[in-house]
């Protein structure tokens, strides 16, 4: 049976919440977290506030300066985890196979509905009527939009749902995938974050249609990742969706491009490992009770080192000294590492007024 999955995306979904429940503030750029003058973060902003250049995890402060028109309204998580669940419970009306990535996305195989048979496009199109029965039925229920993506697998589905945000509906035919996938950045794959994408930038890499014509072997330069990332140039992906109730982990890891020990380059890499995975935590709502760092040597020997916490974590600077003091009580950089990641496990719902302060922690690696 040909697969189809559907990835179900809520548009600015904090912020979307909060436009429905407060009408006057509707079409006005709303920002949810930190007050405009208080040190924080932003949490969610909503269309109008983005065309402001605002994003999620930008300090309250530089969003005001960028949008000072901007309405700041503090997170009402109870809300919203409310509105997750009855948003969920709509889709799992639809596929029993859903997986919940986060409060506002999802993933449903819906295969056994559309009787895919043996024609994958087929299978896909017929699926179609389900996504706008989806997005009319949240509407209808909810006076929310949603965003659907239509394909084969999940890495082509979110880049659907994602293609024509906010109230969109993409399909991505089988035969068509290679070709949708040509024009987007490189860092539209998962797993390219800015170091990465920097990298393959100066070997000439700056879209998937560039990858997919490279003849070149990346294994050299991004060791293992490289396969996955020829996978998901062509649209390959075979993960299947997880009916599990949590997301396991999140993490972030880069690939130097040559060795390295110079404490410079490892604290601004660790910074940048630091910022996506509190990104991520941040767009996903979770917080973490562990986190482990990983190198990589020349050699490629891999290590990994972790460390549970009493209170859950989310803040950049708060992974980045974590991970700064497992670097160094375990002293993991004796020689030039290859690379370095951070990840974080044990999610949880996030807390807004959880922090740590580890006095313990150095001022980097070294």
């Amino acid at each position: 049976m040909s697969r189809v999955i559907l990835h179900v995306d809520m548009d600015a979904f904090f912020a979307s919440v909060e436009q429905r429940d407060h009408p006057e503030y509707r079409g006005l750029p709303v920002i949810v977290g930190s007050a405009s003058d208080a040190r924080g973060v932003v949490c969610a902003a909503s269309y109008e506030a983005r065309q402001f250049k605002v994003r999620s995890a930008m300090p309250s402060r530089t969003a005001a300066r960028l949008c000072p028109c901007g309405i700041f309204v503090r997170p009402r998580m109870e809300a919203y985890r409310e509105e997750s669940r009855r948003i969920m419970q709509i889709l799992a009306e639809v596929s029993p196979v859903l997986e919940k990535v986060s409060v506002d996305e999802a993933y449903l195989d819906v295969s056994a509905l559309v009787g895919g048979g043996k024609d994958p496009d087929a299978a896909v199109q017929a699926a179609y009527p389900l996504a706008v029965a989806i997005k009319d039925r949240i509407r209808a229920e909810r006076n929310l939009t949603a965003s659907v993506g239509v394909a084969s697998n999940k890495f082509l589905a979110k880049l659907g749902s994602d293609f024509k945000k906010p109230d969109g509906l993409t399909v991505v035919p089988e035969r068509e995938k290679v070709g949708f996938l040509r024009p987007l950045p490189v860092a539209a794959i998962h797993g390219v974050g800015p170091v990465t994408a920097e990298l393959l930038s100066g070997m000439g890499i700056h879209t998937i249609g560039d990858l997919q014509d490279w003849r070149g072997n990346l294994e050299p330069v991004l060791g293992s990742f490289a396969r996955k990332l020829r996978e998901r140039a062509l649209g390959e992906d075979d993960r299947p969706v997880d009916p599990s109730d949590e997301r396991k982990s999140i993490g972030a890891e880069t690939t130097f491009a040559r060795n390295t020990e110079e404490r410079p380059v490892l604290r601004a890499a660790l910074r940048e490992l630091a910022a996506d995975v509190a990104g991520s935590l941040d767009r996903h709502g979770q917080e973490a009770h562990t986190v482990q760092v990983k190198v990589r040597y020349g050699d490629f020997r891999t290590l990994t080192r972790q460390i549970r916490l009493e209170k859950s974590v989310c803040k950049e600077r708060d992974l980045y000294r974590v991970a700064c003091y497992l670097l160094a009580r375990d002293r993991l950089v004796t020689e030039p590492l290859r690379l370095l990641g951070i990840s974080v496990s044990n999610l949880v719902e996030g807390n807004a007024s959880t922090q740590l302060w580890l006095d313990l922690c150095g001022p980097g690696p070294g």
